[in-house]
């Protein structure tokens, strides 16, 4: 695969490193050469390696890029991912599982995909998704930054940064169920559901290495205040600051680059 597109400025906030391209193309195709040169060096010295999955347009280019690397031994990768809608048929379109499962999962054929089934009793699921989360470490998350601030579906009113389970049930805020609309995901507000299952944030935060690909002009204000705000779970994204190993990769669209 070709070398790392060069950004066009990179920067330290606290112990997050910020690498800022040109655009989204550019944005996604080096985060997702870094993510498989991870993986691949991972696999060079452990057996297995376990990754939680975003769903999310933002992933596309970053998902396509990972995808198309021919060297990685996905026979030895484990693959969660982060969040499920609760409600949904099982054949609509907008499941984050079929989401991932068309742009990456039924592509390279991991060795073991674990799917949320928000059809489940909420609490059984939330229990057997965490108790697979728990058989071993975390190796590396993708994951992307919502309109509000929100990592996963821990939006700014369910945040907790201390929340002592691995997965729960959320109320989604409205301005979550807008950006799916904004997405395109869902012809209208109304049609977006209102509730979903997600990952917290100490599953998040307890991978090794996070990739965090946040393209486009409608998040520049949630990049803005990741970087700049407080740490705060009125943006639940701000504490990526503290993890010892994470890359926010954005374009010059969600951040604004000083003269």
């Amino acid at each position: 695969m070709s070398s790392t597109i060069q950004p066009v400025l990179t920067e330290t906030c606290e112990r997050l490193q910020v690498r800022v391209y040109r655009n989204r193309q550019e944005l996604g195709q080096s985060a997702g050469l870094a993510a498989a040169s991870k993986v691949k060096e991972l696999l060079g010295k452990q057996e297995r390696v376990r990754m939680i999955f975003a769903a999310a347009p933002s992933q596309n280019e970053f998902l396509e890029t990972l995808a198309k690397d021919p060297d990685i031994d996905w026979s030895r990768i484990t693959a969660f991912h982060m969040d499920e809608y609760i409600g949904l048929k099982r054949d609509a379109p907008q499941r984050f599982s079929q989401f991932l499962q068309d742009r990456i999962f039924d592509i390279v054929k991991p060795g073991e995909v674990h799917l949320i089934d928000s059809s489940n009793s909420i609490e059984e699921e939330c229990k057997r998704y965490s108790d697979l989360l728990k058989e071993a470490p975390i190796d590396i998350v993708c994951l992307g930054i919502g309109e509000n601030g929100h990592i996963a579906f821990n939006d700014p009113p369910v945040a907790d940064f201390e929340d002592p389970v691995l997965m729960k049930p959320v109320e989604l805020d409205d301005a979550c169920r807008q950006q799916q609309v904004n997405d395109g995901c869902f012809p209208t507000f109304d049609a977006v559901p209102t509730h979903a299952l997600t990952l917290t944030i100490p599953a998040i935060m307890s991978g090794s290495h996070l990739f965090c690909m946040v393209p486009g002009p409608t998040k520049r204000n949630a990049v803005m205040h990741t970087l700049n705000g407080p740490l705060t779970t009125e943006c639940p994204a701000s504490i990526l600051r503290t993890h010892p190993d994470c890359t926010l990769y954005v374009d010059t669209d969600s951040y604004e680059v000083k003269a």
